[in-house]
């Protein structure tokens, strides 16, 4: 679009020409043209599809517009992504004469962290005429003023920039004064009159002229200004400087006083004529004259005010030196002031964007502040430099000319730093240099990146068996780095099978506490070592967590009594000697150590006799001879024996060892004649009883059995009664070998009173035994045994007139007899010896009305 302007009834029309972006080589930024001006809404640029940008994003990541300048100037559609103008734009109000006048914006999206800079170079257009000083100027010309002579004007100023304020002066038409405009090097225009015809007060005393200044703008401005002459009388000699320019240089911030320059005019004339007074020209601005003061007299002029090469760089005096004639004549020079920079600002620093906190695992390069600096000096004082704190994990990133990034530099931990103290400083290049600093405080975030951790792998606990259901055997505690919720750490058993059974019916550990408790009673004999692992487990997304063994051993508690193994049975035979090994016993204690060690020793109730006749080793657990034994004295003896562990308390077990004796034989037979009937008549019977004798043997079993030989060869039918007796008891009798000379051996046995006499008449015998027995009370049927025993002949109830018993078998009557009968009234039975294998049946004749089964059985 093209600008114009056109006058007329007030009104103008204003066509822009706006540039499209382009990349600037090597520096990165985007960069829009706009001319000043520009109405509301005027298009700048697609800024958001310029910078890579999508418009679906920008409301979510904060899409903001920062300007260092008028923030309002610009706007973005966020709709649309289209940079457009908001406001209006003035160059000159903007940027005032220089050269170069851009709007700079910072772009700044969130999420990650990224900032653009965008570049808005705002052209001039030639919206200022030329404008004179003023309006009217009055100028006062002697007459006599020479041919050539040159008036000096103050020229027209256009406050646009460039073709635009370039200015050409016209000069409305007239006879006495042409226009002179001289360029110097510092492209400063010198406007002047000069005098083209004498003049002559007395033919026109005042001259009107019109003085135009056209800039070269498309279409031109113009600017006009009305001079008034007045001609003077004459004083033909007007003070002359001695330079038409002063060019001086001032340090800024000169104090007060400070000379700037003297300017020196000097004139020809005498007298009063020749009296010069300096002074500023009237068309001075108010600026200039607060800064400097002329001395009228002496010509120097000197600083009054604040000099500030900020705000001005150059001053452009104009100098008029007038004598004291009349009419009084003046003349006219330029004192240029070139103000010099000293380092007098210091840098200033501004935050522009934050985003903290910064999480740990960041990745380097990331964006955390935006950076802006500025030094209002010029050349080497304004070029600033930044650096940062050492040693921190940062590095400053220049993005534009004086914008930096402070950008993540290396990998974050949080645990070992979570918190940084930033200072960034700022120094520019002077002589003595400044400095400014600010400080940022970077919090780095959490992140969930260390697991629980324990202080040992694995932990050794020992705990007594039995004990209480729910105790508190054991803490666990693990430590997490990280903070907030990733260090809330939870603990939990990690479940697995002992034996048959769940980890978790034998123990439990607090989730928040780690205390690990026995749910219970623990039985060292059933498990000694109970192994499992806890578990830790934080609370960030995702949980990490790690595991911890513990090894709990339970320990012996004495809770167990010995037990003593069935022992087998114990024998020997009589008159071993002493030390000879009867049994071994044998006890275990489920316990361990001092309570499973067991001392064996006889039950304090033992009797005296095995105490004498025994003796036990207390430790391993052997019992042996000590005393004489003797069959024939005991049979058996009962050892009650107990094993005590040494546990505190000490526990105890018994067990009773049952100790046959067996017999040898260190008996010999002994033989008695009880009865003798000698002579024997030739016509004795058959039967008739010559002798009675006794044999006996104190022996047992085969040593007590005991056979009767006759040393004659005559045959006879002597039937020999062996019989033996014991104290206490019917002596058993063995199986009776009877020699008739020929045939079988009798087996017949018959028992007799020696009372009787001794006829044949065996029914008288035989009714006499009827008369001796009472009744038979009941039968009692025993298995025959392998060995000699004491045997009980049970309920048989016997009335006996004397202490003689006879026994008929049905075919044979045999006497026997038994002097040593004893009868056990309080139990009705009678013991007796008797050989194991004999069971027979008796009958009492002639009715047969006791009759029944006699056996024997071992006690």
């Amino acid at each position: 679009m093209v600008l114009s302007w056109r006058e007329g009834q007030g009104d103008c029309r204003l066509l822009l020409s706006v540039m499209l972006l382009f990349w600037e080589a090597g520096r990165g930024q985007v960069h829009y043209w706009v001319s000043e001006e520009a109405k509301h809404g005027t298009f700048v640029g697609r800024i958001t599809q310029d910078l890579g940008l999508e418009l679906a994003e920008l409301v979510p990541r904060l899409f903001r517009v920062a300007s260092k300048d008028r923030g309002d100037l610009l706007e973005v559609n966020l709709q649309n992504g289209i940079l457009f103008v908001n406001s209006r734009i003035d160059r000159e109000e903007l940027c005032g004469r220089r050269a170069e006048c851009s709007i700079h914006l910072e772009v700044i999206v969130d999420r990650p962290l990224q900032v653009f800079h965008v570049e808005v170079e705002v052209k001039d257009i030639n919206d200022n005429p030329p404008v004179f000083p003023k309006a009217v100027k009055n100028l006062f010309i002697y007459e006599s003023r020479s041919l050539g002579s040159r008036i000096p004007l103050e020229g027209a100023s256009d406050a646009d920039i460039g073709a635009n304020s370039l200015l050409t002066y016209r000069l409305n038409s007239n006879e006495y004064f042409t226009l002179d405009v001289k360029r110097n090097d510092e492209e400063i225009k010198s406007l002047g009159l000069v005098l083209k015809k004498l003049l002559n007060r007395e033919d026109t005393p005042e001259h009107h002229l019109l003085i135009t200044a056209v800039d070269g703008g498309k279409p031109e401005l113009t600017g006009t200004a009305q001079l008034k002459i007045t001609v003077l009388d004459v004083n033909d000699n007007a003070p002359e400087f001695e330079s038409t320019i002063y060019k001086v240089k001032l340090f800024e911030n000169a104090p007060n006083g400070t000379l700037v320059v003297t300017v020196n005019a000097s004139d020809l004339d005498e007298g009063i004529n020749k009296d010069i007074v300096y002074s500023f020209n009237t068309d001075t601005s108010a600026d200039t004259l607060s800064k400097f003061h002329l001395d009228p007299v002496n010509g120097y002029i000197i600083v009054k005010g604040d000099i500030d090469f900020e705000l001005t760089k150059l001053y452009e005096i104009q100098v008029e030196a007038t004598d004291k004639g009349n009419p009084p004549m003046a003349d006219h020079c330029t004192v240029l002031v070139e103000i010099l920079d000293t380092n007098d600002n210091v840098p200033e620093l501004a935050v522009k964007s934050l985003s903290l906190p910064i999480l740990e695992d960041a990745p380097v390069g990331t964006v955390i502040a935006l950076i802006s600096v500025s030094d209002l000096d010029s050349g080497a004082n304004g070029q600033v430099t930044c650096t940062l704190t050492h040693h921190v994990p940062f590095k400053l990133v220049s993005t534009f000319k004086n914008y930096y990034s402070l950008v993540l530099d290396s990998v974050l931990d949080r645990e070992s730093v979570a918190n940084y103290e930033v200072v960034v400083t700022a120094r520019d290049g002077g002589s003595p240099s400044l400095s400014a600093t600010v400080s940022m405080s970077v919090e780095v975030a959490d992140v969930n990146d260390n697991a629980p951790a324990f202080a040992q792998h694995e932990y050794t606990v020992f705990v007594k068996e039995n004990n209480p259901p729910g105790c508190h055997i054991f803490t666990v505690s693990a430590r997490d780095a990280d903070a907030q919720e990733n260090a809330l750490v939870s603990y939990s058993l990690v479940e697995r099978r002992v034996g048959e059974r769940a980890l978790s019916s034998y123990v439990s550990v607090h989730a928040e506490s780690g205390k690990v408790y026995a749910l219970q009673p623990l039985d060292h004999e059933e498990l000694e070592l109970l192994q499992f692992q806890v578990s830790a487990r934080d609370a960030g997304v995702p949980p990490l967590g790690s595991n911890v063994t513990l090894q709990v051993f339970v320990l012996d508690e004495n809770d167990n009594a010995p037990a003593l193994l069935p022992p087998g049975p114990g024998g020997g035979p009589k008159n071993v000697p002493n030390g000879t090994l009867v049994i071994k016993l044998n006890a275990s204690d489920l316990d361990e150590g001092l309570n499973g060690n067991i001392m064996y020793s006889f039950s304090a109730d033992i009797l005296p006799i095995v105490k004498s006749k025994f003796y036990m080793d207390p430790i391993t657990g052997e019992i042996m001879v000590k005393g004489y034994i003797d069959f024939e004295e005991t049979k058996s003896y009962e050892i009650l024996v107990e094993g005590i562990d040494k546990g505190q308390p000490p526990l105890s077990g018994h067990c009773t060892v049952m100790v046959e004796v067996e017999d040898t034989n260190d008996n010999a037979p002994v033989m008695e004649f009880k009865f003798l009937s000698l002579p024997i008549r030739e016509d004795a019977p058959l039967g008739t009883v010559i002798a009675l004798i006794s044999v006996s043997d104190l022996d047992s079993s085969v040593n007590g059995q005991v056979t009767c030989t006759l040393s004659t060869s005559t045959r006879c039918s002597t039937r020999w009664c062996p019989t033996r007796w014991w104290s206490g008891g019917w002596a058993s009798e063995r199986r009776q070998r009877v020699c008739s000379g020929e045939g079988p051996p009798k087996t017949d046995l018959m028992a007799f009173s020696p009372s009787v006499p001794d006829s044949g008449d065996r029914e008288d015998q035989q009714a006499a035994t009827v008369g001796s027995l009472s009744k038979v009370t009941r039968q009692d049927s025993l298995s025959n045994t392998n060995s000699w025993s004491s045997l009980k002949l049970m309920s048989i109830e016997l009335v006996m007139p004397s202490n003689h018993l006879i026994l008929c078998l049905p075919h044979l009557l045999l006497p026997s007899v038994f002097p040593r009968i004893r009868v056990f009234s309080n139990e009705s039975a009678l013991r007796i010896r008797w050989p194991k294998y004999w069971s027979f049946s008796f009958s009492i004749s002639p009715s047969n009305e006791y009759s029944g089964l006699i056996s024997f059985r071992s006690d």
